[in-house]
């Protein structure tokens, strides 16, 4: 009991310092140095010093938001259940309140009204205690944390039911590990609304601007705009969270003695079942996906969950290998357990996977009877096993992509020694993100973004490039045939301009024909493969940035650009 105590302390404290706290800590530091009451403010909205119960705002914000998603993550999903009541409800009211209390910051009559539910606490003073607390249990209920492997542990047991004594002291000391940093956010941002005079002097505007945050937070999580900013920025936490891995499952191994990672094939055993699925995706009609489908073949089964920036970072790899072997003999099977309640529901998995890009199949596993015949831990993870069912290779978190590869290849071979591969398309495991660069930009109609001379629809469109582009933006030029996925020139050949940023640069692209592009003043051209493959076009040892002019010729298909 003692060692899962100290692990969930450790997870808590990664899980407040690494990349997924940033979206929430503006507020956090804003909110805590704002009064959070109605109390104390003249008829020009300013205060004088902040008082001795002013300074427990920062504790009770914390406590609001460390007890919420704590106490959400263990119970939140059966609780829900038990009501028949939607499995991302909690999420949306916390969304809804947090913008109510942002706008009930801005306007003291809202927050009047927002504050008569606590009417009871008046006598004693502490109004503003309460609006404390409450905005951390909103922060908690509508922000959730990253996916750390003590957080992870006790999402299953709560979503299985399985909660015991062990699973109850994960929670509260993960809980109490994570609010050591953000207690320490907040106070920094207490201290320095205690020493600069504009602050103590401008209350009424240090609250105005800790409600517009906490209104563009609650904007941003319906556009999932944390998401895009935790994708792009490196985990300079990962290191920790694979010890701390470690520890919890000190076992360290797989299923039949697998060591996770390895870079050769093992005899692990037969392959876990994939069974309790709630739903199919990607497959004809959304039937399931039978013994018959996947028959002779090479099986790599991918856990991931929605809403896990991880996995979010390793699926464009998984969908490369889907796009590149699966005419070989490779098939993929995402499994989409859940973490959080919300990523129960189907047509949110079913969103969310698109919005990923994956088109191989899916096995919803809301119920996580998957998860627990893989006896799995982790988002992601990777299971590999050959075309007799035997389990190969696991491995777990980012990165790996190339010894992954290499292996499928192996086992492809193995299988049909006369099977034709295409080139290797990665070159090494390193984690996809470590620097800045450009997000994947899809160009086909369905998923295209950032188009300056938009909007693309479906069916035939004339182009012309714009005089200038923004970062990250696309433009096309001449006439495309535009299908959901994908563009092809129509006539003889068509361009695109985009600006960049990364060291590397590759195109997704399928057909016949060629891609002609220059790069550091040298023309460069390359026939175009039948698979869909991403081509790497630009390759620089520093992260740099430019504009890259593709022409593609007819009968060439382009998806997406991706960067490293």
């Amino acid at each position: 009991m003692v060692s899962l105590v100290l692990i969930g302390l450790l997870g808590g404290f990664i899980t407040a310092i690494s990349p997924c706290i940033l979206p929430v800590l503006p507020v956090i530091l804003v909110a805590a140095g704002a009064d959070g009451g109605t109390h104390g403010q003249g008829g020009d909205g300013e205060s004088g010093a902040i008082s001795r119960r002013d300074r427990l705002h920062p504790y009770l914000v914390v406590a609001g938001l460390v007890i919420s998603f704590t106490t959400f993550t263990l119970i939140g999903s059966t609780l829900l259940s038990l009501l028949h009541l939607p499995q991302d409800l909690i999420r949306w009211v916390g969304i809804v309140a947090l913008a109510l209390i942002g706008i009930g910051m801005i306007v003291p009559k809202v927050m009047e009204i927002m504050e008569r539910p606590f009417a009871r606490f008046q006598r004693f003073g502490q109004s503003d205690r309460a609006s404390g607390f409450v905005l951390g249990l909103v922060l908690g209920a509508a922000y959730v944390p990253c996916a750390g492997p003590v957080l992870a542990a006790v999402a299953v047991a709560g979503a299985t039911g399985r909660v015991g004594a062990d699973t109850i002291a994960l929670a509260v000391s993960f809980g109490l590990g994570t609010a050591i940093p953000l207690l320490g956010f907040a106070l920094a941002g207490r201290g320095i609304t205690e020493r600069v005079a504009a602050f103590r002097t401008r209350q009424r505007a240090v609250r105005v601007t800790a409600g517009a945050l906490m209104i563009a937070l609650s904007v941003a999580l319906v556009l999932d705009l944390p998401a895009a900013l935790q994708r792009a920025l490196p985990d300079w936490t990962a290191g920790v969270q694979q010890r701390s891995d470690e520890l919890l499952h000190s076992s360290g191994s797989a299923i039949g003695g697998c060591e996770p990672g390895a870079a050769t094939l093992a005899d692990c055993g037969a392959l876990p079942a994939i069974s309790g699925v709630t739903a199919w995706l990607n497959t004809p009609g959304e039937a399931p996906l039978t013994d018959a489908d996947r028959a002779g073949k090479v099986t790599l089964v991918d856990f991931y969950a929605y809403a896990c920036i991880n996995c979010q970072r390793s699926v464009p790899g998984i969908q490369t290998l889907h796009e590149t072997y699966a005419d070989a003999g490779l098939q993929i099977i995402g499994v989409h357990s859940p973490e959080y309640a919300f990523e129960k529901d189907v047509d949110n998995v079913r969103a969310g996977s698109d919005k990923l890009g994956i088109t191989y199949p899916v096995a919803v596993d809301s119920d996580l009877v998957t998860w627990t015949n893989f006896d799995n831990h982790y988002w992601p993870a990777h299971y590999l096993a050959d075309a007799t069912g035997k389990l190969r290779q696991v491995a777990y978190g980012e990165g790996g992509e190339a010894t992954l590869e290499r292996l499928i290849r192996e086992l492809l071979v193995q299988a049909d020694p006369s099977v034709l591969l295409p080139e290797p398309v990665f070159t090494d495991d390193a984690p996809s993100v470590t620097g800045p660069r450009t997000p994947e930009t899809y160009l086909g109609a369905a998923r295209v973004e950032r188009l300056a001379n938009g909007p693309a629809e479906i069916g035939t469109q004339t182009f012309t490039f714009p005089d200038e582009l923004a970062q990250d933006q696309i433009a096309f030029d001449g006439t495309w045939e535009i299908s959901r996925q994908s563009i092809e020139p129509v006539g003889e050949s068509a361009r695109v301009r985009l600006s960049w940023r990364g060291r590397n640069v590759y195109l997704v692209a399928s057909g016949s024909g060629t891609l002609t592009w220059t790069v550091n003043g040298e023309t460069r051209t390359m026939e175009v493969p039948d698979t869909p493959n991403g081509l790497e076009l630009v390759s620089v040892p520093e992260t740099s940035s430019g504009v890259l002019e593709v022409e593609a010729t007819a009968g060439v298909s382009l998806y997406s650009f991706t960067f490293g």
